[in-house]
């Protein structure tokens, strides 16, 4: 009887441990976190919205990472709100909603959701959504063909506030070198002496000695200097081009040997008048002479007369003459101008290389080379940039021109095959090249990868980037050096990247040209995304436009 009642009491002991293991196990499992997810609706029209909300019940010290990105799929997500928290006690109540929305008609289960508690893992249950048409009544309400794409108007862009900053500077040059150096000035009264005739301007310096005081302050040495300077300079210009360097004795020879030479017809008594007033000038500029101021005067009269008869003794100059002095006046104003032309060319083009030595110093010689003669790639990157989303679900990505849809014709008994759509700029034969390529496969096989998810096996990346490899290959591209590497986006997402140094052929030639390429892939649930860029190796530009490229690209980004 002991003995039954000994065994009764062990195995009550047993029964009261499991118990409490049970129930510390489970306490455990709640006292660390609660995982519920619900939708608001079952069934929604195309393009409507369903809001996924994840419930999670934890303690005040649990950190919790609930899903983003493209883990909803085939769900997109278009909008991702902020979490919603209350506190009770010292627990906290956590609600995280997603809009999430679908494009094609049917049956859709969106997946398990992990969420990280701690440094636990839970999963939400899977729920279906049925995504239904939207009916349209033909009867009251006509179909029309879709339109064509149309081109919309580039902006001005800012361009015009350089192009004018450059007239302006050119215009104020412009009028710098005509204001110093094309104008026509006006004539001072020296350079207008100048330009007369040899007769009046000596006639109008005669004049000028009357208005001096050299008489009235009997300064007759300066009176009578002036005075032969006067007739010495015009017998220098029109009869001896020796005159003003000869002595007195040697100019007189001279017009004697003239006359003689019935070559200017200038009497005796001329010559003399003139020897004497030469001769006395020399006594008062040499030898202190001081002739009285009356005869002076006489002198200056002479000289005034002698001027007029050797105007009129002076041959008429012939047509051959008067041609060559033609010709000669021609030739000065020819010798001003190429000067004038010579000066402003050379202060033009010292400007020019002063500019260009200025930005080479600051922005490289190579950089102002090409602005100059002009680069592809270059006018790519400073162009304006176009931001836009590429497929179903969405790749956001940067590019410096906008990506156009390259049709993918089905093929008949294949409706079922993956779908493929393609958005590119150039090829890749071109300077630069960009795609964006999205697989996702149809409906049916979205269902069936959906049950099977649990144990279907992940998209090797790797493998596929082989593929992508071989067939760049077998469109002409040789001496393939290819890395790897992980990617991530800025809001995320992780990929693998592909990326090195091919040759492929030049554009309407078989020479191969040194290129460099980036693969980066993405995989979500049943939809595979690529990015492509190839650009010329040894190119600072194109490697500045594939940097800016990748860093823009974004997979389903989080809407605030």
């Amino acid at each position: 009887m002991k003995i039954i009642q000994s065994n009764i009491k062990n195995e009550i002991k047993q029964n009261i441990t499991i118990v409490l293991f049970y129930f510390f196990a489970l306490f455990s499992l709640f006292s660390f976190g609660q995982v519920k997810a619900t939708i608001d609706s079952t069934s929604i029209k195309i393009g409507a919205q369903v809001t996924y909300k994840i419930e999670v019940d934890v303690d005040t010290t649990s950190l919790v990472i609930f899903p983003e990105g493209q883990a909803f799929s085939p769900m997109e997500m278009i909008e991702s709100y902020t979490i919603d928290t209350t506190k009770k006690n010292d627990r906290y109540n956590l609600i995280k909603k997603y809009g999430l929305t679908q494009f094609d008609s049917g049956v859709y289960t969106i997946p398990k959701q992990k969420i990280l508690i701690g440094s636990k893992e839970f999963y939400s249950d899977s729920l279906k959504v049925e995504i239904r048409e939207i009916v349209v009544d033909t009867t009251k309400q006509g179909l029309y063909d879709i339109k064509p794409i149309i081109q919309v108007e580039k902006s001005i862009g800012d361009w015009w506030k350089y192009l004018l900053l450059v007239l302006l500077i050119v215009a104020l040059v412009g009028f710098l070198l005509w204001w110093f150096i094309w104008r026509v000035k006006p004539l001072s009264e020296e350079e207008e002496i100048a330009l007369l005739p040899p007769y009046d301007r000596a006639k109008l310096a005669l004049r000028q000695l009357d208005e001096s005081s050299y008489l009235q302050n009997e300064n007759l040495k300066g009176y009578y200097s002036d005075l032969t300077f006067i007739i010495r300079k015009y017998l220098d210009e029109k009869v001896y081009d020796r005159a003003l360097e000869s002595t007195t004795d040697e100019l007189v020879s001279r017009l004697n040997l003239l006359k003689d030479g019935n070559q200017i017809e200038l009497s005796k008594n001329d010559i003399r008048n003139i020897e004497t007033i030469l001769k006395r000038a020399d006594l008062v500029k040499f030898a202190k002479g001081t002739p009285d101021v009356a005869l002076a005067e006489i002198d200056r009269n002479t000289i005034d007369l002698e001027i007029d008869n050797v105007k009129e003794a002076l041959p008429e100059p012939t047509e051959e003459e008067k041609l060559l002095d033609k010709q000669y006046k021609e030739d000065q104003e020819r010798r001003k101008k190429t000067k004038k032309v010579v000066l402003t060319v050379g202060i033009v083009a010292f400007l020019l290389l002063g500019t260009l030595v200025g930005f080479g110093y600051k922005y490289g010689f190579g950089y102002v080379k090409d602005t100059i003669l002009g680069h592809e790639n270059k006018e790519l990157l400073e162009g304006e940039w176009i931001t836009s989303a590429y497929g179903v679900p969405p790749v956001i990505i940067a590019t410096p021109k906008v990506l156009k849809r390259i049709e993918t014709p089905v093929v008949d008994g294949q409706e079922d095959a993956p779908k493929s759509t393609s958005f590119s700029y150039g090829t890749m034969l071109d300077v630069f090249h960009v795609s964006v390529n999205t697989l996702q496969f149809p409906k049916q096989m979205r269902e069936a990868a959906t049950q099977e998810q649990a144990n279907a096996p992940e998209v090797d990346l790797v493998e596929i980037s082989e593929k992508a490899l071989q067939e760049i290959e077998s469109k002409g591209a040789k001496n393939i050096v290819a890395l790897k590497s992980k990617f991530k986006t800025v809001n995320g997402a992780e990929g693998l990247k592909t990326y090195g140094t091919m040759n492929i052929p030049s554009l309407g030639s078989d020479k191969l040209r040194e290129a460099k390429f980036v693969f980066v892939l993405f995989t979500a649930e049943n939809v595979l995304q690529q990015v492509i860029v190839i650009s010329p190796e040894d190119d600072a530009y194109a490697d500045e436009m594939v940097e800016r490229i990748l860093n823009s690209i974004e997979l389903n980004p989080k809407t605030e």
